[in-house]
């Protein structure tokens, strides 16, 4: 037990930590496994792999996940923001590098294979770097107009997005840009640009729909299921209406056994047939709290660089698993997109480990002198 007098980092930790936010994140992290043991197996069966394969790589990956997020949170917002400027120059450089030395899959080009230590996807730790990264410039923008912050802020965009166009990785771009017009929007722009960007964003998914093969398939294979093949899509939907409210049970599902992804994207899909709804509505209530606690402590902060990196880790937290969900249910065209801490990956499972951790370090309770100083202002 830790005194709340008790001088130790530890101790220190522990009383300025969000205990809601930490409690639903481990409990994400913990049912990830658990759902893993229902929708891995099937994979790796049909892969020649041992049955638990794709679980024990999973728990290996949660350690190593569970390092970065609680040394993550320790860091002050000052380091926080020292630590997303490495972060996104290194995964920034790795994603270009993916675009001569990636290994393609499926038509696209967005892994690094570092020899006997697997491979890599540098774009899931662009991610969380590049928000912390627009609001420091947001923040500074606002705060200091001698500085361009709202001018880097606006190059950050392209510079992170082209090179995953080029990949080409169109749900991390898509992710990308609606957080950072997320941050646009609440570091107070005005409504011309937010109205502007959003006319940008449709004019680019028309060119993406014209020019490449792959979004316009995909488009169309959603808006009508006899243009093209919607196979896991189908199968994601039967697996929630034989799962009904409660599911078949443990160990009981029949239509994980023949979709392709049912250990990483449709993962949801899997937990709906043996789990039930009830359970999918049970995890979809988790995320939730962990994006509306972080967007209730974010509108408190009076540092604007903790209020912006707040509010657009929450954003990108609860978007990725919004759209990973909506494609489960077909309310949206795939994306290929990981569901945060259920679905199996270890590159995803480390970022996100990454990404919350800047969260709950920014959340926490520290004294008005060490927030200001988090932005250069004198205590």
């Amino acid at each position: 037990m830790n005194s709340r007098a008790e001088p130790s980092l530890s101790g220190r930790w522990w009383w300025s930590i969000d205990r809601v936010i930490l409690s639903t994140m481990v409990a994400l992290m913990v049912s990830g496994v658990v759902l893993l043991m229902a929708g891995g197996p099937p994979v790796a069966e049909r892969l020649g792999l041992s049955t638990f394969h794709f679980v024990n790589r999973q728990a290996v990956y949660l350690l190593a996940a569970l390092a970065v997020f609680l040394i993550t949170s320790l860091l002050t917002p000052r380091q926080v923001r020292r630590a997303a400027l490495i972060v996104y120059l290194a995964a920034l450089a790795g994603v270009v590098g993916t675009l001569y030395f990636g290994v393609e899959v499926k038509g696209a080009k967005r892994w690094l294979t570092l020899g006997p230590l697997g491979s890599i996807q540098p774009s899931e730790f662009l991610k969380p770097a590049f928000v912390v990264m627009a609001a420091w410039a947001f923040a500074e923008g606002s705060r200091r107009p001698d500085l361009p912050g709202t001018i880097i802020a606006f190059l950050l965009l392209p510079m992170t997005i082209v090179p995953l166009v080029l990949q080409p990785d169109f749900g991390q771009t898509v992710l990308v840009t609606l957080v950072w017009a997320g941050l646009f929007f609440v570091a107070g722009l005005h409504w011309f640009w937010v109205m502007g960007l959003g006319g940008a964003g449709a004019f680019g998914l028309l060119i993406a729909y014209q020019l490449v093969p792959h979004v316009r398939g995909r488009i169309e294979r959603f808006m009508d299921k006899g243009s093209g093949d919607t196979f896991q899509v189908d199968t994601a939907l039967e697996s929630f209406a034989q799962g009904g409210w409660l599911g078949k049970g443990p160990g009981e599902g029949t239509v994980k056994r023949i979709l392709p992804d049912a250990h990483t994207d449709f993962i949801f899909a899997v937990t709906a047939e043996e789990f039930g709804v009830v359970v999918c509505m049970v995890l979809v209530a988790m995320f939730a709290i962990i994006v509306l606690r972080a967007l209730f402590v974010a509108q408190r902060a009076e540092d604007p660089f903790v209020r912006l990196a707040v509010t657009g880790l929450a954003l990108l937290f609860g978007t990725q698993a919004a759209i990973n969900m909506m494609v489960n249910l077909h309310m949206m065209p795939a994306k290929g997109m990981t569901l945060p801490f259920i679905s199996y990956g270890g590159s995803s499972l480390i970022s996100l480990a990454l990404g919350t951790g800047f969260l709950l370090a920014l959340t926490r309770k520290r004294p008005r002198a060490e927030n200001f100083g988090a932005t250069g202002r004198r205590p």
